[in-house]
């Protein structure tokens, strides 16, 4: 029996973006925060992801909010500066571990506040 994999190849945009340089202006950020690059730089590793975790609650339209997948050198400390849209990064933990789901509820939003 032979058995085939499939081997999809990262689009160059994708992979140009390591080459970019990293965002000045966070030296006060813990270095293992400031240099801890997220695993869904990559659209197909995030797809993926997004198949099997649930992030929006049953029931409510997947269109209030827009998941992408962030750039080489985003980081989760950094703000919105130059950004056209308002937007936040989240860590994946807060939906695969936490069973967190969009959108928040407001004793959600009180407890991620703090």
């Amino acid at each position: 029996m032979e058995i085939v994999r499939e081997i999809r190849e990262d689009p160059p945009e994708e992979l140009e973006e390591s080459n970019w340089p990293a965002k000045g202006g966070y030296a006060w950020v813990a270095s293992d925060v400031r240099d801890q690059s997220s695993l869904f730089r990559w659209s197909r590793l995030l797809n993926s992801w997004l198949n099997c975790t649930p992030v929006i609650s049953r029931g409510v339209s997947g269109d209030i909010v827009s998941l992408e997948r962030v750039s080489a050198i985003d980081r989760v400390c950094h703000g919105q500066e130059g950004a056209a849209e308002k937007f936040f990064y989240m860590y994946m933990c807060h939906f695969s571990q936490l069973h967190i789901r969009l959108p928040f509820d407001d004793f959600t939003m009180g407890v991620l506040r703090v």
